[in-house]
C-alpha cells in the first residue's frame, strides 16, 4: 500500500509543478503586456494569476481519498474465501461403491444420485441402490454436485484375513477303522424304491408318502443279521443326489439301481446311470418286481448294454439280484452283495478328532428349530460340539438316530439327526467341527464376506458390460443423427418414439402370452401347502389359477404342460400320395395355352382338394392347389396307386419337366411341447 501512495504523492507533486511554471510564465507575459499597453489603458493594472485551489489541500484530499480505497481493498483482500470454496464438500469413495454407499458418503439421498447420472450414458432403469458403480460414474456424480473426490484407499488396499474353517490333512492309515457303506437307491419312478427301503428297515415309509413317491431326503442306518451295517440313502428324483455332488460332496460308495421287471429301462433308470457314472460310484442292479407274471429280468440286463452296465452274467463286473420289495424276495442277497462290494473298496474312516461330514437334508421343525439330517465321514460327533456349515453353525443340543431316539455319540457312516443350528445350512454343505463358537462366527462371517465380494465383482462386470452396450448404442445414434440438421434430427427421433408406442403390447389373453409367471409355494402353483378359503376366494376373484401338488413329478409335468400350451402350433406336413411325370404337353383353354403334366400315381393316392407340391432334383419349386386332376378325359377327385392321370397347377407360369416329382400332403397342427426340464 505505502509503494502506491508514494507513487501517486509523486504524480501529484510533478502535476503541481507544472501547473506553478506555467502560471509564472503567464505572469511574465502579462507584465510585458502591461508594459506597451499602460499609457492607453491607465485605469487597468496587470494583477499576478492567483491559482484557483491550493496545491497542498487536493494533494491531501486525493491522497486520503486513494488511502481509503486501497486499505479496503486490501482489507477484503484478507478476508477469508467465500462460500463457493467452502460449499465444496470432500466426499470418500472407493472403487465399486454402490449407489446407497455414495449416498451415503454424499449424505444425500439416493435420488441425488439417480439425478446426477441423468442423460448419461449409464442405463438408469438397471440401477437399483445396491447396484455397484465403477470409477467413470463415480466421478461424474461427485462432478455434477459439486463436491470433492476423495479415493479412500482403505476400501481398495485392505485385505482381509482368511478366517474359514478347511478339513484336516489325511490321517495315518494306521488310525483308520472299518466303516458301514453309504449307499443311495435310485431308478425310476414307481419302480419300487421306497417299498425296498420300507422292507429293510422295518418301516411304514412307503405308506406316509403322497402317491408312494418320497417327498424327502432320508438316511437311515439298516442293520442286518448278520451284524453288517448298510447307511441308506434315498433320493427323490435324484436331485439331492446332484446337489451333493455339485458342491463335491462325495458322501455315496455304492448306488442300488432299482429296475422294474415289468417296465424294464425308462428315462429315470438312464439319469441314474450317468449320475453314478459322473460321480464314480459302483452299482449294484436290483430287478424289482420279479413275482409278476409278466417280469422279464433278462429283457432288462439286455437293455441296460446299452447303456454300458454289463451285468456279470453277460461277462461284465454288475452284480444283479432278481428281488420282489412287496414279498422281500432275496432282499438279503442284495444286502450281501452290496456288502461284498463294500468289502472289496475296503472303506474306513478315522473316528478321531474333530468331525467332519456332510448334510443330507435340513429342514424347520416347530418344537425343535433348524434341523438338519447329515452323514459323519469322520471323527465321533457328541453333544455340545461346535459345527459351521455353509454360511450357518451350530452348537449340538441334542442328536437321534433314524427312529427319532436320542443318541449321544455318532460316528463314522452312521446318519444323524442334529439339533441346534442358527440358520439351515443345504443339502451337499460340508460340516466341520470347530474349537468355540467365536471361531464358528468368524468363520460363518468370512463366508459371508468373501460370497459378497463374488457376487460384487459380478455385478461390476455385468454393470460394465451394460454400460459398453449402452456406449455403443449411443455412439451408433449419434453416428446416425451426425450429418442431420438439428430439425431433422428432431423429426426423426419423434417418428421413432411414435413407432416405439404404436409397438408396445397390450394386454393379452393367457394363450397368446408365451410367459408363464411362477411363484413356488405361494398362490399359483403350491407343493406340499395348502391354500387357505381366503386365498382361494381372492385368486377367484381376480382370476388366477391355484394348483396344489403333493408330488413333486406332477407339478413339474402340470409346469411343462402349461408352458407347453403357451407355445405356438407347429405345422406338418403328412404326405398322402407321390406321382411322377412321365410326359409334358399344353391345352388350350380359350385364347391361353396351359401346361398340363401326365403323371402315374407311384404311391398311396392324389386327392384334388388337399395341397400339392412339385419336386425337381430333391428341391421344392412350387407349392400350391390343383387347378383340374383327370383320369383320360375325365375329371376326377381321387387318382389310386398304379393310375395314369393329367394334372394342371394353379399357378400357370410353372413348367413341367419329365421326371419331377408331384407329393399330395395335407397340413396338420401340432401343439407345442417346451423342451424345459428341470434336470431332476
Amino acid at each position: 500500500m505505502n509503494l502506491k501512495i508514494l507513487k501517486l504523492e509523486n504524480l501529484l507533486r510533478c502535476h503541481a509543478v507544472f501547473r506553478q511554471l506555467h502560471s509564472l510564465g503567464q505572469r511574465r507575459m502579462l507584465a510585458q503586456w502591461s508594459h506597451v499597453f499602460s499609457s492607453a489603458y491607465p485605469v487597468w493594472t496587470a494583477q499576478p494569476c492567483v491559482w484557483p485551489w491550493q496545491t497542498d489541500l487536493v494533494i491531501g484530499a486525493a491522497l486520503s481519498q486513494y488511502r481509503l480505497l486501497v486499505t479496503k481493498k486490501e482489507e477484503r483482500s484478507q478476508k477469508p474465501p467465500l462460500s463457493s470454496t467452502k460449499s465444496k464438500k470432500e466426499v470418500e469413495v472407493w472403487i465399486g461403491m454402490t449407489v446407497e454407499e455414495l449416498a451415503r458418503a454424499m449424505e444425500k439421498d439416493i435420488d441425488c444420485v439417480f439425478e446426477a447420472l441423468m442423460n448419461t450414458d449409464i442405463d438408469i432403469d438397471s440401477l437399483e441402490a445396491h447396484s455397484h458403480l465403477d470409477e467413470v460414474w463415480i466421478k461424474e456424480v461427485i462432478k455434477k454436485t459439486r463436491m470433492k473426490l476423495k479415493w479412500s484407499k482403505l476400501k481398495q488396499d485392505k485385505v482381509r484375513e482368511n478366517k474359514d474353517a478347511v478339513k484336516r490333512p489325511q490321517a495315518d492309515p494306521a488310525l483308520l477303522i472299518p466303516r458301514s457303506p453309504v449307499v443311495t437307491i435310485m431308478g425310476h419312478v414307481d419302480h419300487g424304491k421306497t417299498t425296498l427301503l420300507d422292507k429293510l428297515r422295518k418301516t411304514q415309509v412307503a405308506a406316509m408318502e403322497a402317491g408312494g413317491i418320497t417327498q424327502h431326503i432320508g438316511a437311515f442306518l439298516v442293520s442286518l443279521p448278520s451284524g453288517e451295517r448298510i447307511t441308506f440313502l434315498d433320493t427323490p428324483g435324484h436331485a439331492a443326489f446332484s446337489a451333493m455332488r455339485a458342491r463335491g460332496a462325495q458322501v455315496t460308495d455304492i448306488v442300488i439301481l432299482v429296475v422294474a421287471a415289468d417296465d424294464g429301462v425308462m428315462k429315470q433308470t438312464v439319469e441314474s446311470i450317468q449320475h453314478a457314472r459322473d460321480a464314480q460310484v459302483p452299482i449294484v442292479l436290483a430287478i424289482n418286481k420279479c413275482d409278476k407274471a409278466e417280469a422279464d429280468p433278462e429283457k432288462v440286463k439286455k437293455e441296460l448294454l446299452a447303456y454300458d452296465v454289463v451285468c456279470e452274467d453277460y461277462g461284465g463286473d454288475v452284480q444283479a439280484v432278481h428281488i420282489s420289495a412287496v414279498t422281500g424276495d432275496n432282499l438279503m442277497a442284495l444286502a450281501e452283495a452290496t456288502i461284498a462290494l463294500a468289502e472289496m473298496l475296503e472303506l474306513k474312516a478315522d473316528p478321531t478328532g474333530p468331525v467332519e461330514g456332510t448334510v443330507i437334508e435340513s429342514f424347520t421343525d416347530k418344537g425343535r428349530g433348524p434341523v438338519t439330517t447329515a452323514i459323519i465321514q469322520r471323527g465321533t460327533l457328541r453333544k455340545g460340539s461346535i459345527l459351521v456349515a455353509g454360511k450357518s453353525w451350530a452348537k449340538v443340543r441334542l442328536m437321534f438316530d433314524e427312529n427319532g431316539k436320542p443318541i449321544q455319540e455318532a460316528y463314522p457312516s452312521m446318519p444323524v439327526g442334529i439339533v441346534g443350528w442358527r440358520d439351515l445350512p443345504s443339502a451337499g454343505d460340508e460340516i466341520l467341527e470347530v474349537e468355540s463358537e467365536g471361531r464358528a462366527r468368524a468363520v460363518v462371517d468370512w463366508r459371508k464376506y468373501e460370497q459378497e465380494q463374488e457376487k460384487n465383482k459380478e455385478d461390476l462386470k455385468i454393470l460394465e458390460e451394460k454400460r459398453k452396450e449402452h456406449q455403443e448404442a449411443h455412439q451408433k445414434a449419434r453416428e446416425k443423427y451426425g450429418t442431420l440438421h438439428w430439425k431433422e434430427r428432431s423429426f426423426l427421433k419423434y417418428q421413432e418414439k411414435k413407432e416405439q408406442k404404436l409397438l408396445k403390447p397390450k394386454e393379452k389373453e393367457e394363450r397368446d402370452s408365451p410367459v408363464l409367471p411362477i411363484i413356488i409355494k405361494g398362490v399359483i402353483y403350491g407343493f406340499n401347502v395348502n391354500a387357505g378359503n381366503v386365498i382361494q376366494k381372492s385368486a377367484a376373484k381376480k382370476g388366477v389359477k391355484i394348483k396344489l401338488h403333493k408330488i413333486i413329478y406332477r407339478l413339474i409335468e402340470d409346469v411343462q404342460e402349461e408352458l407347453s400350451f403357451r407355445l405356438p402350433c407347429t405345422v406338418e406336413e403328412n404326405p398322402i400320395g407321390e406321382a411322377s411325370i412321365l410326359a409334358t404337353f399344353t391345352v388350350t383353354e380359350g385364347k391361353k395355352k396351359v401346361p398340363v403334366a401326365g403323371c402315374r400315381v407311384q404311391k398311396g393316392q392324389l386327392e384334388k382338394q388337399k395341397k400339392f407340391k412339385l419336386i425337381r432334383n430333391r428341391d421344392v419349386i412350387w407349392k400350391g392347389s390343383l387347378t383340374s386332376l383327370k383320369h383320360h378325359k375325365d375329371d376326377i377327385s381321387v387318382i389310386k396307386s398304379g393310375m395314369d392321370c393329367g394334372l394342371s397347377l394353379s399357378e400357370e407360369k410353372i413348367e413341367f419337366k419329365v421326371g419331377d416329382e408331384i407329393i399330395c400332403y395335407e397340413e396338420k397342427e401340432v401343439p407345442g411341447k417346451t423342451s424345459w426340464d428341470p434336470g431332476f
